[in-house]
């Protein structure tokens, strides 16, 4: 006698929900970061602490989701896209929980202090790679919807609106990116050249969140075009 396994009866005949839910795990983990921001920039390390374990929590669940999805996805699926493009956005999708945690992980371990001149322009500029984060989960929450219409018809004129929104708001991280490294440049002088080394990295790292929620735009807009 066969038996089922307890995880692919998840899937009923579509793995879409399993994928959508993969990604609100993943953007969870990243909701948390102006709130991690807030504490670092006040100083409260107890509390970035806090907020920091919550995302490695985040960041571990979604993780173990990747890997039941990526083990049970059955070989053979009645859907208009192929397994390996599914498998491509599922890894896309949880590249931004990892950069969340890598972001939270050194500016704990070094207690990084935010020059003040700074502290609002990067309060700013984390809120708009979350922002860029939240609509990439939009655009993967019509998924479903998408599948029902067989890819086509109105469904994918809205959720081609909703990569274009994704990608002007990462377009507009991107800007905000290249202000705040200026603003970091004219301090460089009155900075520690290690803490001002770490700080551009921290930069990077939040504009390469953005770039990720965008890519996950990306690589929905590849199935729309099959």
């Amino acid at each position: 006698m066969a038996f089922s396994n307890p995880f692919s009866n998840m899937f009923g005949h579509s793995p879409i929900k399993p994928m959508q839910e993969h990604m609100s795990a993943v953007v969870e983990a990243s909701s948390k970061l102006p709130d991690f921001f807030a504490a670092a920039i006040a100083g409260d390390w107890d509390k970035a602490k806090q907020i920091q374990h919550d995302i490695s929590e985040l960041e571990t669940k979604a993780d173990d989701m990747k890997k039941q999805l990526r083990l049970h996805l059955p070989k053979s699926l009645f859907l208009p896209v192929p397994r390996t493009d599914l498998l491509e956005l599922l890894a896309t999708q949880d590249r931004i929980a990892n950069k969340a945690q890598d972001i939270t992980g050194i500016m704990l371990g070094r207690q990084m202090a935010i020059p003040s001149t700074l502290k609002e322009p990067f309060q700013e500029f984390v809120s708009s790679a979350q922002k860029t984060a939240e609509q990439a989960l939009s655009a993967i929450n019509e998924l479903d919807e998408l599948l029902e219409a067989g890819f086509s018809g109105r469904e994918v004129s809205l959720v081609e609106n909703m990569i274009e929104k994704l990608d002007e708001y990462e377009r507009t991280n991107d800007q905000q990116q290249v202000e705040i490294r200026s603003t970091l440049f004219a301090l460089e002088a009155e900075l520690p050249p290690v803490d001002v080394m770490f700080l551009y990295q921290i930069i990077d790292w939040i504009g390469d969140l953005a770039d990720r929620a965008q890519a996950v735009g990306s690589r929905l807009q590849l199935l729309l075009a099959r």
